[in-house]
């Protein structure tokens, strides 16, 4: 994520959402064991995760909600996906 980007962002999530909160990550990524085990891990256990393939069985579309604290752990979660290959943030 570019820094400009990146600073839109989180004034966007500051004016937007009270900390604590429940916030809700949605992504794309492609439809292999390793890049859901990695989502699967970036999440503690309590989050609730919800995925399901996509029509051509390529990508799998994943729902997380989970209690964030504040707009920066968001942000630091987000950073954390992309490191996945071919992650999609929505």
């Amino acid at each position: 994520m570019k820094e400009e980007n990146l600073e839109k962002f989180r004034k966007s999530l500051s004016e937007n959402q009270f900390w604590p909160s429940v916030y809700m990550f949605k992504m794309i990524f492609p439809a292999s064991h390793r890049s859901f085990a990695l989502v699967s891990s970036y999440f503690p256990e309590g989050a609730e995760l919800t995925v399901r393939n996509s029509e051509s069985g390529k990508y799998m579309i994943a729902t997380v909600q989970e209690m964030m604290l504040s707009a920066d752990e968001v942000i630091s979660r987000y950073q954390l996906l992309l490191t996945i290959e071919g992650m999609i943030l929505l």
